[in-house]
C-alpha cells in the first residue's frame, strides 16, 4: 500500500494513467487514437508490470465501417448474393411473362393467338382470368372502301358513268399530308359507318336514324359528284361499299382471302335536298321562277 501512495503521490497526487482511464472502449482498443497533444510518456518497466492486463496498450484489428457493409444484397456473402441474384432473376422472369401472358389474352385476335391460343389460355384461366378487352371496340382488320356512280341526263340522253372511289380520293388528300383534313379522314368513313349501323343487310332502317343517315350519305356523295363536269343533270345515284380483308404479313402463314365483298346499294333519285347547298338554292329559286310563270 505504501508503494501504491509513493507512486500516486510521486506524480503530484495524480494518477499516472488519466488518459487510459478515461476514455472509451473504442479509442482504447484503437492504436493512435489518443491526440498527440495528450499523449504520455511510458512509465518505468518496474510500473507497467503492475498495471492490470486489459490497461496495456496491445494491437487490434481496424473496426470496419458500417456504413459500408450491411447494405442490401452486398453485405452478404458469395453464396447468397447468387442465391439472392437467381431469386430476383426468376421473379422478374414470371412477371415479365404474366405481362406478357395477359397482354395477348386482352388483345385483338392475331398471329400469336391464334397459334399459341390454347397455352395462353392454360396460364390465364382460371386465376388471372380477365373480362375486359385492350381495344373496345375492335380495331378494324378490313380495308373497306365506298364507292359511288351517278345516272345523268344530257343532250344525248341518259347514261351512267363509271364508279367513282370516294374513300380513294380522301387517301389521296391524307397521304404525305402533315395536317390533313378531319373531313378527308372522318366526313366519309363516319358517314358510311352510320349508314351501315342503322341499317340491316337488306338496306332497311332498323331504328329512328335509319332516314337520317341515309340522306347524310345521299348529300356527301351529291357533294363530291359536284366537283366534276359530267356535262348534264344527274338524276339518280347508287353507293356500294367494297369490303376486302387485311393481307397477312408475308412471315406468317395464316391464308386469309383479299378478294373484296361488295354491298350494293340502290339506286336513289337526286332532290334539291341531297345538293350541295349553293345548288339547292338555285335549284329552288329556278322551280319557284317555273311556278310563278
Amino acid at each position: 500500500m505504501d508503494s501504491d501512495h509513493d507512486r500516486s503521490s510521486a506524480g503530484g497526487g495524480k494518477d499516472a494513467w488519466p488518459q487510459a482511464l478515461n476514455r472509451p472502449a473504442e479509442a482504447r482498443d484503437t492504436p493512435g487514437a489518443i491526440p498527440a497533444d495528450q499523449a504520455v510518456t511510458t512509465p518505468s518497466t518496474s510500473s507497467s508490470a503492475t498495471l492490470p492486463a486489459a490497461l496495456s496498450p496491445t494491437p487490434s484489428s481496424p473496426v470496419p465501417d458500417p456504413s459500408v457493409t450491411g447494405r442490401g444484397i452486398a453485405g452478404l456473402s458469395t453464396p447468397y448474393q447468387v442465391v439472392a441474384a437467381l431469386a430476383l432473376s426468376l421473379i422478374g422472369l414470371l412477371a415479365c411473362t404474366q405481362v406478357a401472358m395477359v397482354f395477348l389474352h386482352v388483345a385483338p385476335s392475331n398471329t400469336l393467338t391464334k397459334e399459341h391460343g390454347k397455352t395462353i389460355d392454360r396460364w390465364i384461366y382460371p386465376e388471372f382470368e380477365q373480362n375486359w378487352k385492350l381495344f373496345a371496340p375492335n380495331p378494324l382488320q378490313q380495308n373497306v372502301a365506298v364507292h359511288v356512280r351517278a345516272e345523268v341526263v344530257d343532250a344525248d340522253g341518259r347514261r351512267t358513268t363509271r364508279w367513282m372511289n370516294l374513300t380513294h380520293e380522301d387517301a389521296k388528300g391524307i397521304r404525305g399530308n402533315l395536317f390533313p383534313s378531319h373531313v378527308d379522314q372522318n366526313e366519309l368513313r363516319r358517314g358510311w359507318d352510320f349508314y351501315v349501323n342503322s341499317h340491316d343487310s337488306e338496306n332497311r332502317p332498323n331504328g329512328l336514324r335509319g332516314d337520317l343517315s341515309e340522306r347524310y350519305v345521299r348529300r356527301i356523295a351529291m357533294l363530291r359528284l359536284s366537283e366534276r363536269d359530267y356535262g348534264g343533270t344527274i338524276e339518280r345515284i347508287q353507293l356500294r361499299s367494297a369490303t376486302s380483308s387485311v393481307a397477312p404479313p408475308p412471315w406468317s402463314t395464316e391464308k386469309i382471302s383479299t378478294r373484296p365483298v361488295y354491298r350494293v346499294l340502290p339506286w336513289w333519285t337526286v332532290t334539291p335536298d341531297d345538293l350541295p347547298e349553293h345548288a339547292a338554292e338555285q335549284s329552288r329559286d329556278a322551280a319557284r321562277a317555273e311556278a310563278d310563270q
